[in-house]
């Protein structure tokens, strides 16, 4: 592994697992480690805080919470994060790198799509989700809801680490497009909703936290949609989205000065993601859009984010939707904590 550069697969998560470089405090779930990172689960408690932080070279996160805490909160029976709020929560895993292997971490794909902004903080660091090589000690989530107020639980999997050898090479850039066709060109979280269980998967009535939107063409007959300022959409993009068996890829946002908009806070794409081997041939990147200070009005294909391909060490031994997947061959889809919302209906 030592001598190799990438991002490590599903078989080399489970070897640094059984060497103890990646342990944690309770049994491992069994769809816990995907193709090509690892969930990470809340523990027993969270504390409230009156501001994010990092805690910078020799402090710790606990030296820090010192002077931000506010109270804690005890999960064991399941805690409201409430919307606006930040929360600073211990994880259940820790690590124990070696000393060429680096970490990455990136919200779940439903944890970005219900606008629950979360960030790994780590001992000592000076960056939001990176970890650095060699890395020995505890982790830590920040959380911050900004639409919805939220429902956790110890176990409860709201990021994912990634692990990699080295500096992996960029293999490929690609430009994603926004799709503002069909009847439903995308949803806009409804304010002042209720409360959402993220365990509980199809338990949410989307009609509860959801409008759905509809473009409009414009004079030159390209269909466009009025982004308001402060407010959440869910979009989807124009390409499907192929990731090769031997590669994965991160979705960053594009440079700000194509729009007051920020796209996509869930960035990962596992091997296999919408491809023909994994019977999801088709599927789309669903979008995270957030308008900033004002309004903005897009285009049907205009270019909103950019996918990042990067290579594994290797070809991993189980490739994305092993467990069954709630977004291969999906198209403008919410998040799994929502019962299905027919298009044909949603505008009715």
């Amino acid at each position: 592994m030592a001598d190799k550069t990438g991002i490590l697969p599903f078989q080399t998560i489970q070897e640094l697992m059984a060497q103890g470089c990646v342990s944690a405090q309770t049994p491992w779930a069994p769809d816990q480690v995907q193709p090509a990172s690892l969930d990470l689960r809340l523990s027993d408690h969270v504390w409230r805080v009156r501001a994010s932080f990092l805690p910078g070279r020799g402090r710790t996160v606990v030296e820090r919470l010192e002077d931000v805490a506010m109270h804690r909160l005890d999960l064991s029976s399941g805690a409201v994060l409430e919307r606006g709020c930040v929360y600073i929560a211990p994880l259940q895993e820790q690590l124990d790198l070696p000393a060429h292997v680096a970490a990455r971490a990136n919200p779940k794909s439903s944890t970005g799509r219900v606008d629950v902004f979360v960030r790994l903080l780590t001992d000592h660091g000076a960056a939001f989700d990176d970890v650095e090589p060699g890395y020995s000690g505890p982790l830590y989530m920040e959380i911050s809801p900004q639409t919805f107020s939220v429902l956790v639980r110890p176990g409860t999997r709201l990021n994912q680490l990634r692990l990699k050898t080295g500096a992996p090479e960029i293999l490929e850039i690609r430009k994603v497009g926004v799709d503002l066709t069909g009847p439903v060109a995308g949803y806009r979280a409804r304010r002042h909703a209720g409360v959402i269980d993220l365990d509980h998967v199809d338990g949410h009535d989307p009609r509860d936290f959801w409008q759905a939107m509809e473009a409009r063409p414009n004079r030159q007959g390209v269909a466009e949609l009025l982004l308001d300022p402060g407010e959440f959409y869910i979009l989807a993009s124009k390409e499907p989205i192929e990731i090769p068996a031997d590669q994965a890829a991160e979705m960053t946002p594009i440079d700000p000065s194509v729009g007051e908009f920020r796209v996509h806070y869930a960035g990962f794409f596992d091997p296999g993601f919408g491809t023909e081997e994994a019977l999801g041939l088709g599927s789309r990147a669903v979008l995270e859009v957030r308008s900033h200070e004002t309004p903005f009005l897009l285009e049907d294909g205009q270019t909103v984010a950019r996918l990042i391909y990067e290579p594994l060490t290797e070809r991993p031994s189980r490739q994305y939707g092993f467990h069954g997947s709630h977004y291969q061959q999906q198209g403008l889809k919410l998040s799994k904590h929502f019962k299905v919302w027919a298009s044909s209906a949603a505008l009715t």
